[in-house]
């Protein structure tokens, strides 16, 4: 028996491109998070196609975004994938090892803080 939907909510971005369609500029919204018009340098959006089993992808950024904010931006999506996978499997050994990983990432790509 499916849930019945009591209530939708919308999430949108815009993507500004250049000539060669290339994203410039970046702005998202969402009604439920007052989320107006903010500014973004990257997304990465996956959503699973049930009756393909497939992850459909889009994976965009501006041409403005440094090198240095990309490792920032991938270390922090694998934490967060590790704390999402967690809370939605309860497989708590195998999100120490993302961890351990995302560590080691970190270590590797140099934007550890500083102690």
């Amino acid at each position: 028996m499916e849930d019945k939907v009591v209530k939708t909510s919308k999430i949108a971005v815009t993507v500004g491109m250049n000539d060669n369609n290339l994203p410039v500029r970046m702005k998202w919204s969402a009604e439920d998070g007052d989320v107006k018009d903010s500014e973004a340098s990257a997304m990465l959006l996956s959503i699973w196609d049930p009756k393909e089993k497939n992850t459909m992808k889009i994976d965009l950024w501006t041409k403005d975004m440094s090198v240095e904010e990309m490792k920032q931006f991938f270390h922090q999506t694998l934490l967060t994938l590790s704390d999402t996978f967690e809370r939605a499997t309860g497989e708590t050994k195998i999100t120490e090892d993302l961890r351990d990983y995302c560590y080691h990432f970190a270590d590797k790509m140099k934007i550890l803080p500083k102690e």
